[in-house]
């Protein structure tokens, strides 16, 4: 199975982004969170990143039961 990128709803804050990239990654989503939080406040650009992403990923397809 190919690994794709998508927005996780099922574990979401604000829209699923860094959730799915924490899952793409193997990542904690805790810790992708933490990484936007830098850059907007070091480098202003973590909100952008974020709003660019959460255009462009698409949601994860709902397994169905």
């Amino acid at each position: 199975m190919e690994k794709r990128l998508y927005r996780n709803t099922d574990n979401k804050v604000i829209s699923g982004v860094c959730s799915g990239l924490g899952e793409y990654f193997n990542l904690d989503p805790t810790i992708v969170r933490i990484i936007f939080l830098i850059l907007f406040f070091g480098l202003g650009t973590g909100v952008l990143i974020y709003i660019i992403l959460w255009v462009v990923m698409p949601e994860k397809p709902k397994m169905i039961e």
